[in-house]
């Protein structure tokens, strides 16, 4: 059982959309260290940071828009902690990128779309580690 409590649109990424949800420094470590680009949405506190839901209905329109390029997960209220300080990402929400197992880039906060698609792109662009 997660520690976080699920506001129904971050609910809806597991639910609907079947996003793992990682519990745990295995579960990251597994997730992100699989083939390709992986985005682990950080969401902070629902019911006191109101860019937390934005963002759980922003990431999946954002996934589409990459065609499939970066595959998501979310975290949990431990498993958070860690990798805010892990990546020095601190604010919440966050979108984590990781290849290889090794984090690439963060972005904090909601963003206006063409600032996704430009920070996603330099991302997705940068060099295997």
């Amino acid at each position: 059982m997660t520690t976080l409590t699920l506001h129904p649109l971050i609910a809806r990424l597991t639910d609907e959309f079947g996003w793992p949800m990682l519990t745990n420094a295995h579960d990251v470590a597994e997730f992100t260290g699989r083939p390709g680009v992986h985005a682990i949405f950080v969401p902070g506190d629902a019911a006191r940071n109101l860019e937390t839901p934005d963002v759980a209905v922003i990431l999946p329109e954002l996934k589409m828009a990459f065609q499939g390029a970066f595959d998501c997960a979310i975290c949990d209220g431990p498993t958070e902690s860690t990798l805010k300080e892990a990546t020095k990402v601190h604010k919440t929400p966050s979108i984590l990128f990781y290849r290889g197992g090794q984090f690439l880039a963060g972005i904090p906060r909601v963003r206006d779309w063409d600032d996704y698609v430009v920070r996603i792109t330099q991302i997705l662009a940068q060099p295997a580690a």
